[in-house]
């Protein structure tokens, strides 16, 4: 695809580092003069307005209190879940990241969308693994450029996958069982890297992928917590290609 591809950044929600997440976009936008990028914070359906994809990188629904309960979520409005359907009628194309797969909790048809969910109450988090990646793909465009293997270090979930719905493109050597990942509950209730009187099924070590939802092309990627990511020239190209890829399909 030659064409100029205008680029949404949604963020809010979730804290995250801004200098070096928007230097990763102005290191994409050079490397590719197609891309065009622009952020808004609490996103709205009505910003998709001449958006060629939309780049969830947000974390909307969760409010975490540091009483009790520690997270109380809230639904989108009527309008919103209109909104957000037309998008998905017309095909607007979508890539999530990293923590925008814990979005909305309490709107179940969010988790369809995806195909998964992070779950504050049960799911799991490691920050800074050392992980191999290999490529489950090799001819998917998402993954085109990327060698077979290669070393990332970042934020790993714990977590359910429904992988029959979805088209799996890269996997992780780390070993997703809850005796190597802390409890996302405990944290938000201030203790933070402990497991104590938790416990999770096996997870999936699938950490990218692609689906559709009603029109839309979306692809999911796990990885893109903090700078070790942002930095990785492979995070980027894979970002890069989703980008194209849902541009495009």
């Amino acid at each position: 695809m030659n064409s100029p591809i205008s680029v949404l950044v949604a963020t809010g929600g979730h804290p995250f580092e801004a200098e070096p997440f928007f230097a990763m976009w102005d290191g994409l936008a050079a490397a590719d003069p197609r891309l065009a990028w622009q952020a808004v914070e609490g996103f709205e359906p009505a910003d998709a307005a001449g958006a060629d994809v939309i780049v969830f990188y947000d974390m909307p629904g969760i409010e975490f209190t540091r009483a009790d309960p520690p997270a109380v979520y809230t639904a989108p409005s009527a309008a919103f879940i209109d909104g957000f359907r037309s998008l998905l009628d017309e095909g607007q194309p979508m890539v999530f990241l990293h923590h925008a797969i814990a979005g909305w909790p309490a709107w179940p048809e969010f988790a369809g969308l995806l195909g998964a969910r992070f779950d504050y109450e049960r799911s799991g988090y490691r920050h800074d693994v050392e992980q191999q990646i290999t490529v489950a793909d090799p001819q998917h465009p998402v993954c085109a450029g990327l060698p077979p293997k290669f070393r990332l270090t970042d934020e790993a979930y714990l977590f359910e996958v429904d992988e029959a719905a979805v088209t799996p493109l890269l996997r992780s050597d780390y070993d997703f069982v809850d005796t190597n990942f802390y409890s996302a509950d405990r944290a938000i209730r201030g203790a933070r890297d402990s497991r104590d009187g938790w416990s999770h099924p096996p997870g999936s070590n699938l950490v990218a992928w692609t689906k559709r939802a009603g029109n839309s092309p979306i692809v999911y990627l796990q990885p893109g917590d903090g700078p070790s990511a942002y930095e990785n020239p492979n995070f980027r190209l894979l970002l890069a290609n989703a980008i194209s890829w849902v541009a495009d399909a």
